[in-house]
């Protein structure tokens, strides 16, 4: 078997040689090309050369996108884009493409570009014996007479083979019996039927039933067979055939009948009568396809439709009709079925070659898409025309058979519009119109034809002085209507020859975001404004670039806090001494502290005030000018000693603080003596302060107790002379301390004689016996100690006398 086949594919080889030899001698005379095979060729099999058949170097099949468009047959062929043969991708089966049509064929379109063709391609399938005959039953039962005479004739059921030409050509052989011989009959039609014919008369009662096997001969090379078996059944006689009223029916109906739909009915008459007479109708093809789409009723003969019948895949049939009597006489019919075209498919658009993104700088005519519509109807119904819908820069040009180029038809702008969707309409000419649309997206790619812009020629960033080194201070942004690496921009800090800046400027730029920083902390007293040019660049070939100027403001922060002109403070804060003439009247201005900010606007806002409140003199929040309360007189204060502090109006607040020295004396002279004293105590006057706090604490203490021990002194006098303390009064009382203190519980006025130590290291006090000579005048304040006194050398050094009256 293997032999065989050898053999069959050595003799398709020289004949598929052969045809290419007849392909290439058409191609020179004719525009299409032709090319001729044998079904079956296996998988991968060359059947001509062509790129060689359309001129093409081999080199250039690639550059000039060689394939192959079909509809239908690309699923058979395809082409080596090495090489330029087309090859077989597929089985190739003639009978399935063809069935039994004479002429069976594939064709393609060629499409090369570069420039733009396309070149129509037939291949010819020719047929190989790959089908062997078949009959439509495997048992055929016969019903014969006994009466019947030699010489009488029995049409059997035909073979059909479905390949065509000597390969479908049958031969019949009968196997062998002692009654019948092989006849043949030939109908109008040419085709061949076998039958028995009676040689030998039957006898019912020596043999009542018979097997024949008739075996089909094909003309191809192997020979193929089939068979069939014959059952005879002798019985009466019966002499007459059913006649059918036409030999050949012919009719046409339109695809997409609705099932179950009469397409035809035939008829036939036998003259016999009984059962002999009763007509038993049947199809007697083989052919699956016209027993697949239609059926035939036994008994009347009508033949309907079981399935949809579509002219895009059959546009005719041939089906064979029998009729058999009840006596087993068959008698054969023809009917031709023609199936006429509706408008029943939507026209399809497919898309041969297509440019998905062009650039936005094509020019007018750019090719962007190649594609095809077609329509499966036949006549106008698949006549296609084709259109672009909506507004778009873009047109069809018809090209060869239904093939369209969509072209440019203006210059394209991408920041308009970044993309197209082009919708194509195609529309058919039956009735009614049938049509479809297909949108193809085409990106338009972006070229670096717009500069960077700002959103202001000048911006105005204010930065608050003492920043932290390197925070960011503003953020700039450029934009750039271009895309991707276009758009994508650099900032830098130029000079007016735009060069870039070193890196030594105090402020620096983040090239990527754009995001200003500031190298050092700003101070507005040296330094209130920078002016800077920003200059954006995109990454775009050539690049593109725009600048801004960028006004960088310190913004003034209240850290420097007030500083006194006037009067200028000593080392220990106070200042110089102020004299105050005793004949001031209200009002008076004794002296003005004069100071100043070295900030600017709200912080720089100064305000004066006392630390402590003074009866004595007022002073002007605004102005600094310090003013008498009222008439000074004699018995008013010697020496005051004022604190004045200077606010601003920052946030925090700063201030600085001043001591006025003002000395109440109607010349220097009267003042020389207290001025003195202040100078000799001015040494030892911060240790003084925190002791005169811890003496009028234990004093205060002291007294308490004393107060207790005179009571207890008082009720114990009778019983002891000796007292831990004295007690006197003094007959000369200043009448202010007795409106003063005249709030207790003793006889007034009494005084105390305390004598507080001024060394840190003795912390006893001693209680003095009462002077009684002391006057009231020579007492004095806390502020005036006594200190320098000759008497200071003693070992237990005297403190200031104190007199508490009550």
């Amino acid at each position: 078997m293997k032999t065989q086949q050898t053999k069959i594919f050595r003799g398709i080889r020289w004949q598929v040689m052969i045809s290419f030899l007849l392909c290439l001698l058409c191609h020179s005379v004719s525009a299409q090309i032709h090319y001729s095979i044998y079904e079956e060729i296996p998988k991968g099999s060359s059947i001509g050369n062509l790129a060689n058949d359309l001129g093409i170097n081999t080199r250039d099949i690639s550059l000039r996108k060689l394939r192959i468009v079909s509809r239908s047959s690309e699923k058979y062929f395809s082409v080596n884009l090495v090489n330029g043969y087309v090859n077989v991708a597929d089985r190739i089966d003639r009978e399935t493409l063809c069935e039994a049509a004479e002429e069976c064929f594939l064709t393609f379109d060629a499409v090369i570009e570069n420039p733009l063709n396309i070149y129509h391609v037939r291949v010819d399938i020719k047929d190989i014996n790959d089908n062997p005959p078949r009959f439509t039953k495997e048992e055929i039962e016969l019903k014969i007479n006994e009466y019947s005479s030699p010489g009488v004739r029995f049409e059997v059921q035909n073979a059909e083979d479905l390949d065509i030409g000597i390969n479908s050509q049958l031969k019949y052989k009968l196997s062998e019996n002692k009654h019948f011989v092989l006849g043949e009959k030939t109908s109008t039609d040419g085709r061949t039927f076998p039958e028995l014919v009676l040689e030998t008369s039957l006898d019912r009662e020596m043999q009542s039933k018979l097997e024949l096997t008739i075996t089909a001969y094909d003309g191809g090379n192997p020979v193929q067979t089939g068979e069939t078996l014959i059952k005879i059944t002798v019985i009466d006689w019966n002499d007459n055939y059913p006649i059918f009223t036409q030999e050949v029916y012919k009719v046409s109906i339109s695809e997409n009948i609705p099932l179950n739909s009469t397409v035809l009915i035939v008829k036939a008459n036998d003259k016999d009568l009984s059962s002999n007479a009763q007509i038993a109708y049947s199809f007697s093809t083989s052919t699956k396809n016209v027993l697949r789409m239609f059926a035939i009723n036994p008994e009347n003969g009508e033949i309907t439709t079981k399935a949809t019948v579509d002219y895009e895949k059959a546009k005719n049939f041939n089906i064979s009709v029998q009729a058999k009597d009840g006596g087993g006489l068959v008698s054969h019919a023809k009917v031709l079925l023609e199936i006429i075209d509706e408008n029943d498919n939507i026209p399809e658009i497919s898309v041969t070659s297509i440019t998905t993104t062009i650039s936005e700088d094509s020019p007018p005519g750019t090719v962007v898409a190649l594609i095809e519509a077609h329509d499966l109807d036949s006549g106008e119904n698949g006549e296609v025309d084709c259109q672009i819908t909506g507004v778009v820069p873009f047109k069809l040009l018809s090209s060869s058979g239904n093939f369209y180029r969509i072209i440019t038809t203006s210059n394209l702008d991408r920041e308009i519009n970044s993309h197209y969707n082009i919708t194509i309409q195609a529309t058919d000419n039956g009735f009614p119109q049938l049509s479809c649309k297909k949108t193809i997206k085409v990106d338009i790619s972006d070229v670096n034809d717009n500069s960077p812009v700002f959103g202001k020629s000048i911006y105005v960033a204010y930065v608050p002085e003492n920043n932290q080194a390197g925070a960011s201070i503003y953020s700039i942004q450029a934009l750039d209507n271009d895309a991707e690496e276009n758009a994508k921009l650099v900032y830098f800090i130029i000079d007016n020859d735009a060069k870039e800046f070193p890196s030594s400027l105090p402020i620096s730029i983040n090239p990527v975001t754009g995001v200003i920083y500031a190298q050092q902390s700003f101070d507005y007293e040296k330094e209130r404004e920078f002016i800077i040019q920003v200059l954006a660049k995109d990454n775009g070939s050539p690049s593109l670039n725009s600048s801004t100027t960028v006004n960088i403001c310190v913004i003034d922060q209240n850290d420097n806090s007030p500083k006194i002109l006037y009067p200028s403070p000593d080392d220990d804060g106070s200042a110089v001494y102020e004299m105050v003439p005793f004949s001031s009247q209200q009002g008076s201005l004794v002296t003005k502290v004069v100071a100043v900010d070295a900030d600017s606007g709200h912080n720089a806002w100064l305000s004066y005030h006392f630390l402590q409140e003074t009866s004595h003199f007022l002073i002007d929040q605004f102005t600094g000018e310090v003013r008498t309360s009222h008439a000074l007189q004699e018995k008013d204060v010697f020496r005051h000693r004022v604190g004045v502090i200077v606010k601003d109006n920052g946030s925090p607040t700063r201030s600085a603080t001043v001591m006025l020295n003002l000395v109440v004396a109607d010349n220097y002279q009267h003042g020389l003596p207290e001025l003195s004293n202040q100078s000799k105590k001015s040494e030892t006057q911060t240790n003084i302060q925190i002791y005169l706090v811890i003496a009028i604490a234990l004093i205060s203490f002291l007294f308490m107790l004393t107060v207790i021990s005179a009571i207890i002194s008082k009720y114990r006098e009778s019983k002891s002379s000796t007292s831990f303390s004295s007690i006197s009064t003094y007959p000369p009382m200043d009448p202010r301390f007795i409106s003063t203190f005249n709030n207790g519980t003793l006889p007034l006025p009494y005084s105390y004689d305390v004598c507080v130590t001024l060394d840190p290291s003795e912390r006893d006090f001693s209680f003095l016996k009462p002077h009684h000579n002391v006057p009231v005048e020579s007492l004095i304040d806390a502020d005036d100690s006594g200190i320098g006194n000759e008497d200071s050398k003693e070992t237990t050094h005297t403190a200031d006398i104190v007199q508490v009256g009550y």
